[in-house]
């Protein structure tokens, strides 16, 4: 992996940056390479971290 998608932990707020549609998601785990993320409006998605760089939401 490289990039933010070292920096992962459960809870975390991130966005497909492919998939705006999907909405937000919030990071259930991180094995490895894999991701799990449930967004809005997608649900559930495992997410090659070789593969998709997620981005990172700020909230304030």
């Amino acid at each position: 992996m490289n990039g933010f998608n070292d920096l992962f932990e459960p809870g975390m707020l991130v966005r497909h940056p492919d998939r705006p549609d999907w909405g937000l998601g919030q990071v259930q785990s991180r094995i490895g390479d894999r991701i799990t993320v449930t967004f809005e409006h997608e649900g559930k998605v495992v997410i090659d971290g070789n593969r998709i760089q997620l981005l990172p939401e700020f909230r304030r």
